[in-house]
């Protein structure tokens, strides 16, 4: 191994993070959107929006060779 770190594995958590943000962001927007939390439910409708980007920005990005 090198000693700047090897890119399959960097690569690999990359996407399984990607994966798990992804899980988290629909579950979170699923609760949100079938309770009644009243105002909160945009702030956290925003935020699994925004996890749900960062989890498919992390699939879709191609590492550094």
């Amino acid at each position: 191994m090198s000693g700047e770190g090897d890119p399959f594995w960097a690569s690999l958590y990359e996407r399984i993070f990607g994966i798990v943000l992804i899980i988290i962001g629909a579950v979170l927007l699923y609760l949100t959107a079938t309770s009644a939390i009243g105002g909160f439910g945009l702030l956290f409708g925003f935020l699994s929006v925004v996890l749900l980007i960062a989890g498919i920005v992390l699939l879709l990005i191609k590492p550094a060779e």
